[in-house]
Formats: structure tokens, C-alpha cells, sequence
């Protein structure tokens, strides 16, 4: 069965996680995505050092890429850069407009190259706003969204360690990418995908705001206890944490009988999700007993059998142990020069029934096919040389 997306060429300008995983779902179905970076290496190759020159985030981000070392704002940087996009389907950068503009990478130069080029990128801001040319990373959306302000307490707000957000507007684009490849084939355009931050940041927490414009509860922080919905919380067990989420009368019913709180399924504090909430402390109180006289394991295990949802809170060492994340097998160990041993890098986290994810390729070393792709787009050996001598490539 050929690659979906085989024959689909994308240049990835992209930078640390909005721009790159956007490319890497891309080419895990087979497109043939190139990754420029700078002479000596872009600044997503080095955070989180694991080994071999790269970090953590460069090895998820870059898998199934080939890599191009290219200084485009060069004069002959400029004629590579054209003569890529002229050879590709899709160009990806996600970098302020002013920088795109300055580096020649904006839709309108790209499109004297290749008129029905698809252009996506990101920012994050947004296209318009008095905050429109400011830069920023993950935690600008978390924060003026809503979600950082209630998540944890009025003392101190905490933002989540995993930058949902920029994972969030990679998979926006990606969808994007694909919508705007369909549109071409019907009509032969290109076209801008542009994607944001803060965009994906107030989507994500659409439902809060919605609550927010339209009945005003006003709501402040409690912690890891939900305030629509009740038990739903992170306990404290004989060895360790579980998060209990129960939301909905079934579930409620199975929870109050397995409690042995039969009252509680005519109390009319507890009648509804929403009067749960506002009395979470209390049931959250009982959950709390229940489960501090127990087991992680044994909770989990229990709670499964009543098909009542839970988890156990685990490190990041216990989550590459787990039996269940093991078996999903998404995390596929991924061999890169100079790593004291494979890397756990997840695959596109769906499955489908026919369309397949191309076989594993493990990310590029740096620069590592300049000389096959400039050879591709017709440099001679002598041209090649010419730009290493000018610093080009």
C-alpha cells in the first residue's frame, strides 16, 4: 500500500514544536519533509540534552525528515530557497511576519516561486491584535486563556508542564495543511494556514469561557478538584495518587453505591452534576476516606470493575513501565547516533484501518542531506562546494 502522502514535498522552516510537529505528522504519512536549520543547528536541537548533539524535543519533532543546513537570507541562500519551493507542495514557518519578510520566507515572495504553494504558519498572537507582532511560546496561551487562573490556587496559579498549546496549534495545522492539499486539488490554489497560540489556547477552553459570557459564575481555582462535576479530584492512597473523574447521573449512581452512601442518590445537594459541584468539597471528602485506606493498584482495579473512571498519578518512570502504555506501543524506541540507548519517541497517537503510518526513520543529523537534496534540485558537485565556502550551506 504506497504512503498517502507520498509525492507530497513540505520545506519546514519550522521551530521547536508548533511548526516542526505540524511537518512530522506530515511526513509520518509519507511526505517528504525537508527541515532547514541554521549552520550550526537551530535552537530546538538543544534543549533537554539526551545525547549524540541533540535534545529530547528535537527527536520527537523530527523524525522522518531529512535535514538542509541553509542561510536563506543570503543571496544564494535565496536562489536555494527558491529553487526548493518551486520543487515543493507545502512550506512551513512558524516565525514572526517581520522575520519572514526580512528572510524573503513570506507567502507573497514564495508565491512568485510557485504560485499555488501552500503556506502555513503560526504565531503566537495571532494576525491581528495589538499584540499581533509580539513573540511568545506555550505558556502565553495557557495563561491568557483562563486555564493557568484556575489551575491550582488564587495564591499561586500554575501553568501545565506539557505545552498543550503548541501541540494544540501543530495539529491545527496539520489538519489545515490537509483541508488546504484537498482545495488545491479542486481548484488548483495554494493558500495561507495560519495558526495561533492564544487561538488554540481560548479553543481548547472554549467550554469555561462560553460559562463565563453567558452566566457569569465567576469561578476561582480549587486545586485539582472539578467544580462541575463531583468526586472529581486526585486522592491520596496508602501509596501513592489516583485521579477519580465521575461526571454524569450512571456514574454517580455506581459511585454513591459502591461508597455505600445510598442517601446520597435522593440528597438534593447531589441531584445533579452541576449540584455536585457546588458540594464537591463534601463528596470529595468521602472519595478522599475511601481511598487513603487503600492501595493505588487495588483502587484502580476496584473503580475499573464498577467502570468508574481513575488513574494512577505516575512519574515519568512509572509511565514508561505501565503495562497499559506498553501495550498501546506508541512510543517506539528510535536509534539516534551518539544516545547512550534508543529514544521512546511516540508515533501518531490514532489508528485506521487502512491508511498506514510509513515505516520509523530516525531524526537527522545535521545537515545530513544537504548534498542529496541541492544534488535533487540540480546543484552541481562544483555549485555545492561554492556555497559550503560561502557559508551558504
Amino acid at each position: 500500500m504506497s504512503a498517502v502522502l507520498k509525492g507530497v514535498r513540505v520545506i519546514d522552516f519550522g521551530r521547536y514544536i508548533a511548526g516542526p510537529y505540524c511537518g512530522a505528522l506530515l511526513a509520518e504519512y509519507g511526505a517528504d519533509v525537508i527541515r532547514i536549520e541554521k549552520r550550526d543547528g537551530s535552537e530546538d536541537r538543544f534543549p533537554a540534552q539526551v545525547g549524540g548533539g541533540v535534545g529530547a524535543l528535537f527527536l520527537q519533532m523530527n523524525r522522518n525528515k531529512r535535514s538542509v543546513t541553509l542561510d536563506p537570507a543570503s543571496p544564494e541562500g535565496r536562489e536555494v530557497v527558491a529553487r526548493l519551493v518551486r520543487s515543493a507542495d507545502v512550506v512551513i514557518a512558524n516565525l514572526p511576519a517581520a522575520t519572514l519578510k526580512s528572510m524573503g520566507l513570506d507567502y507573497e515572495t514564495l508565491c512568485t516561486y510557485r504560485k499555488d504553494i501552500i503556506f502555513v504558519t503560526n504565531t503566537a498572537f495571532g494576525p491581528v491584535g495589538p499584540m499581533s507582532a509580539n513573540v511568545g511560546f506555550d505558556g502565553i496561551g495557557q495563561v491568557m486563556c483562563g486555564a493557568t487562573y484556575m489551575t491550582g490556587t488564587l495564591d499561586q496559579p500554575y501553568r501545565a508542564s506539557a505545552p498543550y498549546v503548541d501541540f494544540g496549534t501543530a495539529l491545527h495545522c496539520a489538519f489545515g495543511t490537509m483541508a488546504a492539499l484537498m482545495e488545491r486539488q479542486q481548484t488548483g490554489k495554494g493558500q495561507i494556514v495560519t495558526g495561533a497560540l492564544l487561538a488554540t489556547a481560548l479553543t481548547i477552553n472554549n467550554a469555561s469561557l462560553i460559562e463565563q459570557a453567558v452566566v457569569a459564575p465567576n469561578r476561582i481555582p480549587t486545586g485539582n478538584r472539578g467544580q462541575t462535576a463531583a468526586p472529581s479530584d486526585i486522592y491520596k492512597t496508602r501509596d501513592g495518587w489516583v485521579l477519580v473523574a465521575v461526571t454524569g447521573n450512571p456514574l454517580y449512581k455506581r459511585w454513591a453505591k459502591l461508597m455505600g452512601e445510598p442517601e446520597w442518590l435522593t440528597d438534593p445537594r447531589f441531584a445533579t452534576d452541576d449540584d455536585r459541584g457546588a458540594h464537591a468539597a463534601i463528596i470529595s471528602e468521602r472519595m478522599g476516606r475511601w481511598c487513603a485506606e487503600r492501595a493505588t493498584d487495588d483502587i484502580v482495579k476496584i473503580l475499573g470493575d464498577a467502570k468508574i473512571p481513575s488513574a494512577p498519578v505516575l512519574t515519568p518512570q512509572q509511565a514508561l513501565d505501565h503495562p497499559q502504555v506498553q501495550a498501546l506501543g506508541v512510543l517506539q524506541d528510535t536509534d539516534y547516533p551518539g544516545l547512550p540507548k534508543p529514544a521512546p519517541v511516540a508515533a501518531v497517537p490514532i489508528w485506521m484501518s487502512e491508511t498506514q503510518a510509513v515505516p520509523r526513520v530516525r531524526p537527522p543529523l545535521l545537515g545530513e542531506h544537504t548534498q542529496q537534496v541541492l544534488t535533487e534540485l540540480g546543484y552541481t558537485e562544483a555549485a555545492i562546494q561554492g556555497l559550503r565556502d560561502k557559508g551558504v550551506i
